[in-house]
């Protein structure tokens, strides 16, 4: 267990492999645990770096104010206390937030972002989440239909009373469309098509010039895809972390696993 002290309150870490850092920004419902196959599938080339958020996982419980600025400023104080001085950042629902808005206002520090299940606004958040309160409800509402994990499970014991409810709020706030137009870096976006927390129905119009960014959908994946479909994930991952281009961007495509031939 590794910790760093920012601004007088403890942001747990873990970090796996040697060479280019990658930094990993877990969502709503979790902590840095259900980035470990990624983290491992990428440690022989990368240094991986999974950090929680304050008000989940092993971080501090102690700050009022769980919003999306404060997590921004919170994984660029991390960066800079870990000598990290610009890397791919990746993340799922707010931490795909997070990693888009950095991306925005900081540029020079992000060379490229895989946002996983990332709400581009309020109508794509389940209305259901929009107005419950305790982070145990939610909870249940995220299962709902859905595969549970035992690595998301273990950290929803250590969640901030509201943690959830707050973060999902701040998220609702923002039109992530105007944020998208401003990042300059290749972004990739990934949803499973049978998430039902959060919708990829608006996700088309990314496809319009103003927007590095390119949409992949996962099939038969939920709203975990770096759990349901690790392997896959991994090997898109890697694939991306070689694109420089929008010509590029636009030709990855989710490559099969490749199977030794037997007789």
């Amino acid at each position: 267990m590794s910790g760093v002290l920012i601004r007088g309150s403890l942001v747990h870490y873990e970090t796996l492999g040697r060479g280019q850092p990658i930094v990993f920004i877990h969502g709503w419902l979790g902590s840095w645990r259900y980035w470990v196959p990624i983290m491992e599938d990428l440690a022989t080339d990368h240094r991986t770096y999974a950090l929680d958020l304050w008000g989940f996982g092993d971080s501090d419980k102690g700050r009022d104010l769980y919003d999306i600025d404060g997590y921004v400023e919170l994984v660029l104080d991390f960066m800079d206390a870990l000598g990290i001085g610009r890397a791919p950042l990746v993340g799922h629902t707010l931490g795909a937030a997070v990693a888009a808005r950095l991306a925005a206002s900081h540029p020079e520090r992000v060379s490229r972002v895989l946002a996983i299940g990332l709400p581009l606004s309020a109508d794509s958040i389940n209305r259901r989440l929009l107005t419950t309160g305790p982070n145990d409800t939610m909870a249940r509402l995220f299962w709902h239909r859905q595969r549970p994990h035992a690595e998301v499970e273990l950290g929803i014991p250590k969640m901030a009373q509201n943690a959830v409810a707050l973060t999902i709020q701040s998220v609702a706030r923002l039109d992530m469309r105007q944020t998208l137009a401003e990042v300059q870096a290749p972004l990739l976006m990934v949803y499973g098509d049978r998430d039902n927390v959060i919708s990829s129905d608006d996700t088309e119009e990314l496809a319009e010039p103003q927007y590095a960014a390119r949409t992949i959908l996962f099939l038969e994946a939920h709203h975990f895809p770096m759990l349901d479909q690790a392997a896959k994930l991994g090997r898109l991952l890697r694939d991306f972390m070689d694109v420089d281009t929008p010509e590029q961007l636009q030709e990855l495509t989710i490559k099969t696993e490749w199977r030794r031939r037997t007789r």
